[in-house]
């Protein structure tokens, strides 16, 4: 199993697990689609009224797309599109508006930004750590930052993009720069994520999905604007796929936290 869903009927909070704890809970290709379909889902079961994501292990929360999958992607040549499988696995890209609450453990880097953009609020664990590797390999992070700009301060997200591996963003650093709204001890952020997710499921549902959708019109034609731009700046600035490769197994170097 890759994608794991429980439903707390009692509560109506449901709880979607990337299950791959072996490969850092990294996205397959139908891991992508399914997500995709789960978000889609939710929209018709009325009993399910708030939703938590979360990754198993504990080891990592995500570490983006499988590198074995990414491969397998075939490229239009045109440098004005491209074809990326992670575009739509958060709700928001699936027309979902009930909210959504991270719940991060261990690692969250590169793609993790997709899901984690598209969350109301982060929950993370104090050993939870932050880090977008683009650059370190010769690729654009281009969908990830835009992502993390409605998120953080520029220069924090400029930082951490442009430092790709060599520097991870701590859980009390993230807490800090506005990117996690609450630091747990660590293992506790799937409970924390649990206990908010089932007050907001206890409201009014109109009032609180109406909340969500006001809350993301307030940023929604800038980050469109944004996202536009993405295909071909990646496109244009990716390193060929082979060199990517070299770089990923010749640049296994030592980071820091902050």
């Amino acid at each position: 199993m890759t994608i794991s869903l429980e439903r707390d009927e009692e509560t109506g909070v449901a709880v979607v697990t990337l299950d791959r704890p072996e490969r850092h809970n990294a996205l397959t290709l139908a891991m992508a689609r399914e997500l995709g379909a789960v978000w889609r889902g939710f929209r018709y079961e009325d009993g399910i009224r708030a939703i938590v994501v979360t990754g198993a292990g504990g080891r990592a929360f995500c570490t983006g797309i499988d590198r074995d999958d990414a491969g397998r992607v075939p490229q239009p040549s045109s440098p004005y599109t491209i074809d990326d499988p992670l575009v739509a696995i958060g709700p928001k890209a699936n027309d979902l508006w009930k909210p959504v609450i991270a719940a991060v453990e261990g690692m969250a880097c590169g793609g993790a930004f997709y899901l984690l953009g598209e969350a109301e609020f982060l929950i993370a664990g104090e050993t939870a750590a932050f880090f977008d590797p683009h650059t370190t390999y010769g690729m654009v992070s281009a969908f990830e930052t835009v992502h993390m700009a409605q998120r953080m301060p520029f220069g924090e997200v400029a930082r951490m993009a442009l430092m790709g591996s060599a520097e991870r963003v701590s859980a009390r650093r993230a807490y800090e720069t506005g990117l996690v709204s609450e630091v747990t001890e660590a293992g506790g952020a799937l409970a924390a994520a649990r206990e908010a997710a089932a007050v907001l499921a206890s409201y009014p549902t109109g009032a609180v999905q109406g909340t969500v959708r006001a809350l993301w019109s307030a940023k929604e034609a800038v980050r469109s604007q944004a996202l536009a731009q993405a295909p071909h700046l990646v496109t244009l600035g990716n390193l060929p796929a082979d060199r990517q490769a070299e770089l990923f197994t010749s640049r296994r170097t030592g980071y820091r936290t902050r």
